[in-house]
């Protein structure tokens, strides 16, 4: 029997029960330690990019929870309570009807709204190469629709051909940036652009909205360190093996950056087999 010990979360034991010997032992056994110690790490990185797939499962359903919980229920009270005041002021004051029930109305629409987003981000995607374009592009659209503030998608590649489970975390990616926009920013103009340079596909989203709580331009090791930039964003741009970068300019926008090699090895990029 032996015994191969990884880091930390992993061990592993090759047992030989009677071979059937074609060489001297010795000489066998320095083979098969040879071929795990060249195996080994590429084994454990991909069982390191899985656990990371989980830790973003993770991170998105308490997300989602805490979104649920801190938006859609805790209005959906507040709303609750202030129709019951309002009942109780009409009956004296009739003219304030009008207003207090536009005023709920709005914060229903609001809700519908976070709700809509909600359902979209936790909606499984069936998103390729073919239909990456279509779906960014209707995304965008369906932005502009539902919040009015004015946005445009722009490709610049022609004949896009990404692994699968790249056209879905940067379905995702666009998909969060949006919802960070219309929550935090104030911007007036979105615009989103896939584009291909230097051997990478890139996704920028910039807007002419609040910024970032820092000025300047932050790599994704400075954002790391500094513990700032969006959390769910940066959780998928590691799940693909790539690069993100943030320019703010508090008060005048932002712009956001994600690039990915194109040539990267699937098996070790994406955690899958």
């Amino acid at each position: 029997m032996w015994r191969c010990q990884f880091p930390k979360a992993w061990w592993g034991r090759i047992f030989l029960f009677e071979p059937a010997s074609v060489g001297r032992v010795e000489d066998e056994l320095r083979f098969l330690q040879e071929l795990i110690r060249h195996v080994g790490p590429a084994v454990y990185n991909v069982y390191l990019l899985r656990r990371l797939r989980l830790r973003a499962g993770a991170v998105e359903r308490a997300r989602f929870a805490r979104e649920l919980h801190d938006g859609a229920v805790q209005s959906l009270i507040a709303m609750e309570m202030q129709v019951d005041v309002l009942k109780r002021q009409a009956v004296n004051d009739s003219s304030i009807v009008p207003d207090e029930l536009s005023r709920i109305q709005k914060l229903m629409r609001e809700e519908v709204l976070k709700l809509r987003e909600l359902m979209q981000q936790m909606k499984s995607l069936d998103v390729d190469s073919r239909r990456i374009v279509a779906f960014l592009a209707d995304t965008v659209e369906r932005f502009q629709r539902e919040t009015g503030t004015s946005a445009r998608f722009v490709c610049q590649v022609e004949g896009v051909d990404m692994p699968q489970q790249i056209c879905r975390e940067l379905a995702r990616i666009v998909q969060e940036g949006l919802v960070n926009v219309r929550k935090h920013s104030g911007a007036k103009h979105v615009f989103v652009r896939l584009s291909a340079d230097d051997g990478k596909w890139k996704v920028t989203i910039e807007d002419d909205g609040a910024g970032f709580p820092f000025s300047g331009r932050l790599s994704m090791e400075q954002m790391e360190s500094q513990r700032k930039g969006p959390v769910v964003i940066k959780e998928r741009v590691h799940l693909i093996a790539g690069d993100l970068t943030i320019e703010s300019n508090p008060g005048l926008g932002s712009r956001l950056e994600i690039s990915i090699p194109q040539n990267q090895n699937r098996e070790v990029a994406y955690g899958q087999p």
